[in-house]
């Protein structure tokens, strides 16, 4: 370097440490950054690797116990035994490594993030299998009926010809071959799923390939073993052994590093092949469409996993639409899971402040969880019974409309992400409740299947991508240019709003509306149709886990976002989850007068609450405001139903009123909140809070803006001088002062000023 260029050192200071060190020249910089305690920043937050590798090697150990028992002895593990290694499965396979996986997003590990969750849902999938069967296996002393007497009872809905079981005790072997039928069609996915993590990974290190292709081996001969005999769960035992030595050794690996700061065993730091270097032409022409964002280095990037979890659903609904099994109550636990994990995607966008990404995964999350319900719902109850209790109801219409509205808000992303969301919106309209029974089925197996092609293809480039940080496997052009789309929304009057960011509750805001849309349409219902016990079973589904589940989700999102946090969304999940109560399951429950009166109490408070709620509203904006105001009329009907004078034409224009708000309102706070601009109006505030104008004071030194070009060269003339420059960061305060001027530098040790929560970087 020129002698006439400054030479700035980096030096890291705690803020507890006292101002006595000398500048450090930059020629006796160690160039090893994990070398120091003081030198690697990522000592702030662990190594969650060891956890993940760990609760994946004793998973595989108490599966590899099993197996190896059930090929010695030949019999298979039942009743509380399974019930124990299910619940083991579950707390370390499933609840230990879903922390690994949090703190890894919050490392900025994107693939050990992805992959920690996607085997959380793994392993809790197979822990809740274990569970299932050992809850459903007969005691010894249960009385088996002759299968004569069996096929002459209560039929279960299937797309081939029915089925007929006895209402009072299940057969074991019929038990067992829904469970393996069912665990096979969740099995699948996740090993396709595990070899692409195991490609990925070689890009990372040479430790977690290992891992990882074990287990994609292992899931494969876990579902041979199934169907073939005990000779695949040796094979599978051995291959769980396999694991438990990649684990051990990669956690021993990952945890000196954690510890000494250095690559003391081999395996990672160095992988197998580096995606840094190759090259991409496609970089380029990003930036010439506008479609470089600025950088998020604080959470990692969730796309990734909410894909993972968009290929593992669609498969278990196509094996099921095609017939392959019949009953949907484990099917309907696996789909839950891993949904779960695609609601923890969600999670993390809205943490990066991504409003397209946490209501697009929040929405498939819900449609998952809804249609997986459903149809255990529907698969206990005979065909002709599911087709009229389906013909009434007209909720499935929303998520056809929320698809549409997603559609949207994917206009200026890329090409995959359209063609995706599109597919999406074609499974919505194949599970529309009007398409006639013999069509349903078949035309959902199709959609659900090219859409889980679609998302593995989608899984692999987001993460391979992103671990390149550039686009190495193609995603197509940006369809539409995000200047052309904020000149079709923008509107003329409100100009000089559009430069203005989204709020920080706006990119849960539109999430929002779509769930209440979702429930209210879902709760429309004739009087005719209220006298289905099949309608009334069917809805239950749709209104609780819309209405009531994923929104206490959303209550957590905005609990510390806006003036009012949650209060709205936590006050309309009690809403939605009484009307569901009383309205679609009082019949069943068969409610005396008193606990009639209980829900008529209820209503009042509720009506007397949104009240309040009517006011914050009006502080937000007109939409919100019109929305809470229409939910006081609904709520006016709940109150007219438990007096048993319900005017359902009243309550029918309401319901769908307040859909069509929510519509819109979902609309124009996702294309506000991923352009980052005012251009659907949600109009302005009826109530204003008056805003005290405040005194600037005088600064003790000199404040230039780092982004713009006269603010550097201020800076530069500061530095030239024998100045400091000060810069807060995320983490740190950086100190800059140049090596020309010794003294400045000496300055920086005696500045008085308290660093809270914060440590200085010397430059």
């Amino acid at each position: 370097m020129n002698s006439s260029h400054n030479i700035y050192t980096l030096i890291y200071v705690k803020p507890s440490d006292k101002p006595q060190i000398t500048p450090v020249p930059a020629s006796q910089l160690k160039t090893d950054t994990m070398s120091g305690p003081d030198g690697f920043p990522a000592s702030y937050y662990g190594e969650p690797g060891v956890l993940g590798m760990l609760s994946n090697g004793i998973s595989a150990f108490l599966v590899l116990l099993q197996n190896f028992n059930t090929a010695r002895s030949s019999v298979s593990t039942t009743g509380v035994e399974n019930v124990l290694a299910g619940v083991q499965l579950i707390l370390i396979g499933g609840i230990c490594q879903l922390v690994a996986g949090l703190l890894s997003f919050r490392k900025y590990d994107h693939l050990s993030g992805t992959a920690f969750i996607g085997y959380a849902a793994l392993w809790s999938s197979y822990g809740a299998t274990r569970i299932y069967i050992g809850s459903l296996t007969p005691p010894p002393w249960s009385i088996i009926l002759p299968a004569a007497n069996v096929n002459n009872s209560h039929s279960f809905n299937s797309t081939t010809p029915d089925y007929n079981y006895s209402s009072f005790t299940i057969l074991n072997s019929n038990i067992n071959h829904y469970v393996e039928e069912s665990a096979i069609s969740g099995l699948i996915p996740y090993i396709i799923l595990s070899f692409l993590l195991a490609f990925c990974s070689a890009t990372v290190n040479y430790i977690m390939p290992f891992v990882f292709g074990a287990i994609t081996f292992t899931l494969i001969f876990e579902a041979v073993g199934l169907v073939a005999g005990p000779w695949a769960l040796i094979v599978s035992g051995i291959l769980e052994l396999l694991i438990l030595i990649f684990a051990m050794y990669g956690s021993a690996a990952l945890l000196l590093k954690g510890l000494t700061q250095r690559l003391i065993l081999k395996g990672f730091g160095t992988p197998l092949f580096n995606v840094l270097l190759l090259g991409t032409a496609s970089s380029a022409s990003l930036q010439k469409i506008g479609q470089e964002k600025n950088k998020n280095t604080k959470y990692a990037e969730p796309m990734a996993l909410g894909l993972f979890c968009d290929t593992v659903s669609p498969v278990i609904f196509a094996f099921y639409s095609f017939g392959y099994f019949k009953l949907f109550g484990l099917g309907a636990i696996w789909v839950t899971i891993i949904s779960t994990a695609q609601l923890f995607s969600s999670y993390y966008a809205n943490l990066r402040q991504d409003c397209y990404h946490t209501t697009k995964f929040g929405l498939h999350a819900t449609y998952w969880i809804v249609k997986a319900w459903d149809e255990f719902v529907a698969s206990t109850m005979p065909n002709s019974e599911v087709s009229v209790g389906r013909e009434a109801m007209v909720g499935d219409w929303f998520f056809v409309l929320a698809s549409l509205v997603i559609c949207a808000g994917s206009l200026n992303t890329d090409l995959l992400e359209l063609i995706h969301n599109i597919l999406f919106l074609l499974v919505t309209v194949s599970t529309v409740s009007q398409i006639p029974f013999h069509v349903y089925y078949i035309f959902f197996g199709i959609t659900c299947c090219l859409f889980a092609v679609v998302s593995l293809y989608g899984t692999f480039t987001r993460l391979i991508n992103t671990i390149a940080e550039k686009s190495l496997i193609p995603v197509g052009p940006q369809p539409v240019s995000t200047e052309r789309i904020t000149n079709a929304f923008k509107c003329k009057k409100n100009k000089e709003h559009s430069e203005g960011h989204c709020n920080t509750n706006q990119t849960s805001e539109a999430l929002f509306y779509l769930l209440n849309g979702l429930a209210s349409l879902s709760a429309l219902h004739s009087e005719e149709a209220s006298r289905s016990p099949s309608f009334n079973h069917l809805s239950v589904p749709w209104i609780l886990i819309s209405g009531a589940v994923i929104q206490a989700y959303i209550s957590r999102l905005q609990l510390n976002s806006g003036r009012f946090g949650s209060v709205i969304s936590s006050v309309y999940v009690a809403v939605w989850a009484m009307w569901t109560w009383f309205r679609f399951t009082g019949e069943m429950l068969w409610f005396s007068s008193q606990q009639v009166y209980g829900f008529t109490a209820g209503a009042i408070a509720l009506l007397v609450v949104n009240v309040f709620i009517i006011l914050m509203a009006a502080y937000r904006n007109l939409v919100l405001l019109l929305l809470t105001i229409i939910m006081e009329v609904v709520l006016v009907c709940f109150l007219l139903s438990t007096l048993q004078s319900l005017p359902y034409q009243l309550e029918m224009a309401m319901l769908a009123l307040f859909s069509i708000t929510c519509l819109y309102g979902a609309l124009a706070s996702l294309i506000n909140g991923t352009l980052s601009q005012q251009l659907l109006p949600l109009g302005p505030p009826l109530l204003k809070e008056e805003v005290k104008p405040e005194t600037t004071a005088v600064l003790p030194c000199p404040v230039a803006d780092s982004r713009l070009t006269s603010g550097l060269l201020k800076m530069a003339a500061l530095l030239g001088e024998g100045g400091v420059c000060g810069i807060p960061t995320d983490t740190v305060y950086a100190l800059a002062a140049s090596c020309k001027s010794p003294e400045a530098i000496e300055k920086i040790y005696h500045i008085k000023v308290k660093m809270q929560n914060k440590g200085r970087i010397v430059i």
